[in-house]
């Protein structure tokens, strides 16, 4: 049986949250730097939450949302997602473009700019883990989506149903001038990856 969320101790979980809070920091350098822009973040709130208490973190099933996947692979392997709601999103690639565009729908170029930023955001949390573990990982080329809240969500709780019901929850909030851009990254490991990280850095035996 893997390790999951729900078995682990206050220490070995305070230790992911930690992790989560250093990954938060170094994305929103890597934004700053890729925007050419100040940017101002949030002490990260990083939680423990099922799958459900996410949705509604978003503000509901049938809220639009734009989510960014990557796989992660090497030796720790699953998905990162980075979701942004609707509106978090047009102005997230409003501020990469340089451009008002006051329309609710995402164009070709919007997509195209999110991805780039949910690559980078996800590499330099990436980053982040492996400096802090020693281990190998690697992302793959994002993919994104935009639909409701609940049906994004249905795919990470389908593969992740085998490992357990909560996932580490990362939620950010980045401001660049008068725009306020709330984020959440997660990360949903395969069976037996927790224990690979936990072990890493020293919290299991």
């Amino acid at each position: 049986m893997s390790l999951s969320i729900e078995q682990m101790n206050s220490m070995q979980i305070d230790v992911l949250k930690e992790i989560g809070n250093i990954g938060a920091g170094n994305a929103t350098t890597a934004l700053a730097m890729m925007l050419n822009k100040k940017i101002d973040m949030s002490v990260p709130k990083v939680e423990i939450l099922e799958f459900k208490e996410v949705t509604k973190l978003l503000g509901g099933e049938e809220i639009p949302v734009c989510g960014i996947c990557l796989d992660v692979d090497g030796d720790i392997t699953g998905n990162i997602m980075f979701l942004l709601t609707g509106k978090s999103s047009k102005m997230l690639a409003n501020l990469l473009m340089a451009r008002e565009d006051n329309s609710e729908t995402l164009d070709e170029i919007d997509r195209s700019a999110l991805k780039e930023i949910g690559n980078i955001l996800s590499g330099a949390y990436i980053s982040s883990l492996t400096a802090l573990t020693g281990l190998n990982m690697k992302i793959s080329v994002p993919s994104l989506t935009t639909d409701m809240a609940g049906a994004i969500l249905s795919v990470p709780i389908i593969q992740y149903g085998k490992v357990g019901d909560k996932v580490l929850l990362v939620e950010t909030e980045f401001n660049a001038g008068a725009d306020d851009i709330k984020g959440f990254f997660f990360l949903v490991p395969d069976a037996g990856s927790y224990e690979v990280l936990l072990k890493s850095l020293g919290v299991l035996e």
